[in-house]
């Protein structure tokens, strides 16, 4: 995706900022100053006798309109000059060490992302925050519904000792939201080595933990921790309620807890959350049936992605949402959860959990290689041209070349932006498809 060029700022901005008639009339009330400055010039040249000096002085020797032109060019040089400087000092009291950007170009960007589609991203773990750092570039209508159920590291440890809600993924989409310095932000994901207490804490889990003392709620701590880093979109738990995952085995064994599940080397046949059945966020509700595209994942299947959509609300208004509904497959295979999976094996233990037909499209990666350790149990997840996916699959390469586990970021940002543009393209394509099938069977039944 292309921005406009920062020379057409004028033209393209809301209708109800009026910029242009603004500074039209700001030139205007130059002029009439300038009209009344001369009148006031010329009575005093009628009325009254100058010295001999006075007429080299304002160039009298010169035309009238030689010496309008060089008046007009030299306050026209002077307003230009002025105006630079005020923008280099507006933008180092706003923005201090961002010089190499101007103003212009800063209100332009803004103006350019609050323009952008409503995207919901749902999800946890570090999946949900590499796709936000991509969509950011795109909108400033960008909501983040983040799973609650991780008992793990230090979110399991506050959660446990102090009964708040995982601040862990809450912290990453803030991290992968956030405009302020980048000082800030590495500060915000600090991670304390020392002290028996403090060992393992990031300092964003503590903040967001007092923050959430301070103003009472889980929720409104959000909130004031994003705007203290100035976060570029929304992010809300999928649930206020203290949930804990819970699976089920092939060997009919119960598991609680996320970090367990992970760790299972037994295959999981189904998860659930208890206490069953909690409330969603109505936020997160109100977020997702206003929304131009959902997209789900990428992240553990099991364990990050599910957990969201087990909530029955958000579940319910997924289904009932016209926006474009996106689940982003991961790039490779997790250990104890997706061992072995294919694209549509994802989609299949998806489906199981939360019906079919949730999706319409399936994102996959295209760029497949099988470069991966060969230590590691995770492998690259295929597509096999066989596979028959009830959503549309669109395949991209979305794979990070630094980190073949994980997404890239801007590639899975363009990557879905881009299918957001050319949905209508891809449902006549998809509906040709069908037509196709319909057509092949019932000339099969004949």
């Amino acid at each position: 995706m292309n921005r406009l060029r920062e020379a057409d700022f004028l033209k393209w901005l809301y209708p109800g900022m009026h910029i242009k008639r603004w500074l039209a009339l700001m030139m205007l009330g130059v002029v009439i100053m300038g009209l009344g400055i001369a009148y006031i010039l010329r009575e005093a040249y009628v009325s009254y006798t100058f010295p001999s000096f006075i007429y080299y002085l304002t160039l009298q020797f010169i035309p009238r309109f030689w010496r309008g032109i060089m008046f007009m060019t030299a306050s026209t040089g002077l307003i230009l000059f002025a105006l630079w400087h005020l923008n280099s000092s507006l933008l180092s009291a706003v923005l201090p060490r961002k010089r190499d950007s101007s103003l212009v170009s800063i209100i332009w960007g803004k103006r350019y992302l609050r323009r952008g589609p409503k995207i919901v991203a749902i999800g946890g773990g570090t999946g949900l925050s590499i796709l936000l750092r991509g969509l950011k570039e795109y909108t400033g209508n960008l909501m983040a519904v983040v799973t609650v159920a991780d008992d793990g590291g230090s979110s399991g440890r506050l959660r446990r000792e102090l009964g708040i809600l995982p601040p862990g993924d809450v912290r990453n989409c803030i991290a992968a939201l956030a405009d302020a310095e980048p000082l800030m932000t590495k500060l915000f994901q600090y991670r304390f080595s020392d002290g028996s207490d403090l060992a393992g804490h990031s300092f964003g889990n503590l903040f967001i933990v007092a923050m959430s003392g301070v103003l009472g709620n889980f929720e409104e701590a959000i909130k004031q921790t994003s705007r203290v880093l100035a976060v570029r979109g929304q992010i809300v738990p999928s649930t206020l309620v203290d949930v804990t995952l819970e699976a089920k085995t092939e060997n009919e064994e119960t598991i609680q807890g996320e970090v367990k599940i992970s760790e299972s080397s037994s295959r999981i046949k189904e998860v659930c959350l208890q206490p069953p059945n909690p409330q969603a966020c109505p936020e997160a509700i109100r977020a997702i049936l206003e929304a131009d595209i959902i997209v789900v994942g990428p992240g553990s299947l099991l364990t990050s992605v599910l957990p969201n959509l087990l909530v029955d609300g958000i579940r319910r208004a997924i289904k009932a949402s016209s926006a474009v509904k996106v689940y982003v497959c991961n790039v490779a295979t997790q250990p104890g959860e997706t061992d072995g999976f294919k694209v549509a094996d994802h989609v299949r233990v998806l489906e199981s959990h939360v019906g079919k037909g949730l999706f319409r499209y399936v994102l996959a990666n295209s760029n497949v290689q099988d470069g991966l350790p060969e230590t590691s149990r995770s492998q690259p997840v295929q597509v096999n041209g066989g596979d028959s996916l009830r959503g549309h699959l669109i395949l991209a390469d979305v794979v990070s070349e630094e980190n073949r586990y994980h997404h890239d970021s801007k590639k899975l940002g363009e990557a879905l932006i881009r299918l957001y543009y050319d949905r209508n393209h891809l449902d006549q394509t998809l509906a040709e498809e069908e037509e196709a099938a319909k057509a092949k069977v019932a000339s099969a039944v004949d």
